[in-house]
């Protein structure tokens, strides 16, 4: 992996993760799409047919797998809460790349979004009281940090580009 994508839903880890993958001519990789792969069905059935516990475990599992490969990884909001993910996280050498934002950033950008009922569910308060629980584990695996409020999803591409792979 050259980066891997941490932060809250609706921070823009997939939209970024494409966009930064093609500009580096390199696969992205999604941990949920990894994980629906793995069990054969959406994540919402996963979580209905057999729990979180099962879920996680294949979060865990895909993400494993996920730092041996190649190309750029994003991952669920809650991956890293988990604190075997959370060491796997924090002790890779790849660089993880947290894409901060705002609670009200969050609930304009998935208000129409059908795919992320939790967001409706949960309203502002709850987001806030969910990502203010989140920030610390957010910011303890990263190795630097990018408020995508106020960006395009090219803007933060050029941040994480400007700020990573310079080395390259």
């Amino acid at each position: 992996m050259k980066a891997i994508l941490v932060g809250f839903m609706g921070s823009g880890k997939t939209t970024v993760g494409h966009l930064l993958a093609k500009k580096l001519n390199i696969p992205y990789h999604d941990l949920d799409d990894m994980v629906i792969e793995k069990a054969g069905k959406p994540i919402k059935q996963i979580f209905a047919e057999d729990g979180e516990t099962v879920f996680r475990q294949l979060e865990h599992e895909a993400l494993e797998e996920a730092l041996n490969g190649e190309g750029i990884l994003g991952t669920g909001g809650g991956t890293p809460i988990q604190d075997v993910n959370f060491e796997m996280l924090k002790d890779s050498e790849v660089p993880v790349v947290l894409l901060d934002v705002m609670p009200e950033t969050i609930m304009s950008r998935l208000k129409n979004n059908q795919d992320r009922p939790l967001a409706k569910q949960l309203g502002l308060d709850g987001l806030v009281d969910l990502k203010g629980q989140r920030d610390a584990r957010y910011e303890q695996v990263s190795d630097f940090r990018v408020a995508t409020d106020e960006l395009t999803p090219n803007e933060v591409v050029e941040t994480i580009n400007k700020n990573l792979f310079i080395k390259m």
